[in-house]
């Protein structure tokens, strides 16, 4: 599905230091399984302030396993000082680069670290109310962790804001939230909306077409990339019944592929309200 590195590759395969750790100084933990990505960072600190051995338990995709794992290999040896300083930049040129559709993955590795070393001093962030306003509701992420995605990385469109934060990835109903904070930390005129009269309403048989010629020519592919693939069994109004096959049956990360790529592109390329469903054999 993506254009993976070798290194993605073999850390997804071969992941360093997976698994709890027993008596660990500090754990950070980000994001839940509501979400789709979860990781948890577990760091033993010695009383100089060295870390002296890391370990992770995550759920997602091949891009946050890589990322949770050779953020354990970066951080062994360092000491606390040293480890805050990395960044999600960071972790995703250890890796040789990440596809910019989950830099969101190396992200949630940045801020697991900072969690650890925030319990670490003394910082507790409370877990319940995260810092700043929930804008996107499908991902639990706030106006702050947006803000700083966008200064930190340059970002300058809603979709690299979606890329390194999941934002917008969902129902779509943040976007125009998106672009407002985009357009005030980056001191730009907002865009405008465009007119719902520009876009030209598609009768049934329109749709259906046009939801097999896309899943046929663009997704299909895209999926067969990682030995997966998609059928599509029927097609309601907006209502697009599909089930996964192959290496995508079953995945634990189906639903994020169903709606963070399957859904996404009919979205953008058929009709803003198709909702798209797994029917499991």
């Amino acid at each position: 599905m993506w254009d993976y590195t070798d290194k993605v590759r073999d850390h997804f395969l071969n992941p360093r230091n997976a698994g709890p750790m027993e008596d660990p100084t500090v754990v950070g933990e980000v994001g839940s399984l509501a979400c789709g990505d979860a990781l948890k960072l577990f760091l033993k600190i010695d009383p100089s302030g060295r870390i002296t051995d890391a370990t992770f338990q995550t759920f997602g995709c091949a891009s946050a396993i890589a990322s949770s794992s050779v953020l354990t290999e970066l951080l062994k040896g360092k000491t606390v000082e040293e480890a805050a300083a990395i960044t999600n930049k960071e972790i995703a040129a250890e890796l040789g680069g990440l596809p910019r559709e989950k830099m969101h993955c190396s992200v949630m590795g940045q801020e697991a670290l900072e969690s650890a070393l925030k319990r670490y001093r003394g910082e507790l962030e409370p877990l319940v109310k995260p810092e700043g306003e929930i804008v996107c509701k499908c991902f639990g992420v706030t106006d702050v962790q947006i803000r700083r995605a966008i200064t930190e990385n340059n970002l300058t469109t809603v979709e690299e804001i979606t890329d390194y934060t999941k934002a917008g990835g969902g129902c779509g109903e943040c976007v125009l939230d998106l672009e407002r904070i985009l357009a005030e930390t980056r001191g730009t005129e907002q865009p405008k909306a465009k007119p719902e009269t520009a876009k030209r309403k598609l009768t049934n048989l329109q749709r259906m077409q046009l939801v097999a010629k896309v899943i046929d020519e663009e997704i299909r592919p895209s999926l067969k990339k990682d030995r997966g693939d998609i059928e599509l069994l029927d097609i309601e109004g907006t209502r697009v019944l599909v089930s996964m096959r192959g290496a995508c049956a079953g995945c634990p990360s189906s639903q994020l592929t169903i709606k963070e790529l399957i859904q996404r592109r009919l979205r953008d390329a058929v009709d803003q309200e198709i909702i798209v469903e797994e029917v499991r054999s």
